[in-house]
């Protein structure tokens, strides 16, 4: 057994759970930190220790690219070649199958890429995902897919999912690296009979785990939540169940509710780099005129490197330069933050509370529209 549900909430689907892997076991629910090429973002892997991190994602499509699997393999896997030994779960690729429609083109057998940095031709497909994931060593590896966009036709949405489950089979019987789980992924766009059945089937062929996909993807909020609701039911309660692209506190605390364990994004690092804290109460633009004479923290009771030592104006100064440390300081910040929220959102489950917190969450969201 990879994992273990340890408590179940009474007024929800949420719950405790541990999730071991050859790199240690996770407590869940977890946010899962961001590395597409094999780091976060302004970040050394000490510090994401010191932040809470527990697990690390990296991107099969990038990693394909660049260092390439030779490198790779010379390393002796991921984990080696970025000094990080914790969990790794890298996506597949399928995301990319998404976000660059303009450069790929579908086969039966897999994807067809111009690649986004010099333009040179390659292949990408449920064999090639698959052992680029074996290479590089990740505890968690997920089944290459189509990552269906929005709005998205029924027709289109139906023999997506054929393709996906075609490929979900070819994924599973793929060789992996010992002790490498293997996620299934739910796709169906918004249409619930279509993410039914593709969670059934999923489950006959018989995953470590299952990812709810093609969420994120510019949908309205309600629609998001449809998707899980439609898609939970059929999965597998000993199982753990991943939101893949969400990352807002609120959301994942509704998800949480839904019976979601694990969730992954890339919002802290990137809006980060953008001037942005994230907040209990909101989003903060922090490179905003207003703060140049703020001394206090980025956020009042915060416990982090940022928040214990530095002031919103220092850090807008920093910001206002260019400095390179203005963004490690907001980054810390914002991966403090997930991270801290996760912790106290399990605290919540375990001590019977999450429902009332959970509503103090939407509350506190709504309040700071």
């Amino acid at each position: 057994m990879n994992f273990q549900v340890i408590k179940t909430d009474t007024r929800t689907r949420a719950r405790l759970g541990r999730l071991f892997t050859p790199h240690g076991t996770v407590e869940t629910p977890v946010f899962m930190d961001v590395g597409t090429l094999g780091t976060v973002k302004a970040l050394e892997p000490r510090d994401l220790k010191e932040l809470g991190a527990q697990v690390v994602l990296g991107n099969t499509y990038h990693l394909m690219l660049r260092p390439g699997a030779e490198v790779l393999a010379a390393a002796g896997g991921l984990h080696r070649f970025m000094g990080w030994d914790g969990p790794i779960l890298t996506d597949s690729g399928g995301f990319q199958v998404f976000s660059l429609a303009r450069m790929r083109k579908i086969t039966e057998e897999g994807c067809r890429f111009n690649s986004h940095i010099d333009g040179h031709e390659f292949f990408l497909g449920p064999k090639e995902s698959m052992e680029m994931q074996r290479v590089i060593g990740s505890d968690i590896a997920m089944v290459f897919d189509e990552c269906l966009p929005y709005p998205c036709e029924r027709e289109r949405a139906e023999k997506s999912v054929e393709q996906t489950l075609r490929w979900a089979q070819a994924s599973k019987d793929a060789p992996h690296a010992d002790g490498q789980m293997v996620f299934g992924i739910v796709q169906g766009g918004v249409y619930d009979d279509i993410r039914r059945h593709c969670a059934e089937e999923l489950v006959k062929i018989g995953f470590d785990g299952y990812a709810i996909g093609g969420v994120s993807v510019g949908e309205p909020e309600e629609f998001m939540y449809k998707a899980v609701d439609a898609s939970v039911p059929y999965l597998p309660e000993d199982k753990p169940r991943y939101v893949m692209g969400l990352g807002v506190m609120h959301q994942m605390a509704e998800c949480v509710a839904r019976g979601i364990d694990m969730f992954d994004c890339v919002i802290p690092t990137r809006i980060a780099r953008h001037g942005t804290a994230i907040t209990r109460r909101g989003n903060v633009a922090i490179k905003a005129a207003k703060w140049a004479f703020d001394q206090g923290p980025v956020e009042e009771g915060c416990e982090c490197y940022c928040c214990r030592n530095f002031t919103r104006s220092y850090v807008r100064h920093l910001l206002a330069c260019d400095e390179i440390l203005g963004l490690r300081l907001l980054t810390i910040h914002n991966v403090w933050a997930l991270n801290r929220f996760m912790k106290e959102l399990r605290a919540a489950i375990d001590d019977g509370t999450f429902f009332d917190w959970k509503e103090q969450v939407k509350k506190d969201t709504k309040e700071n529209e």
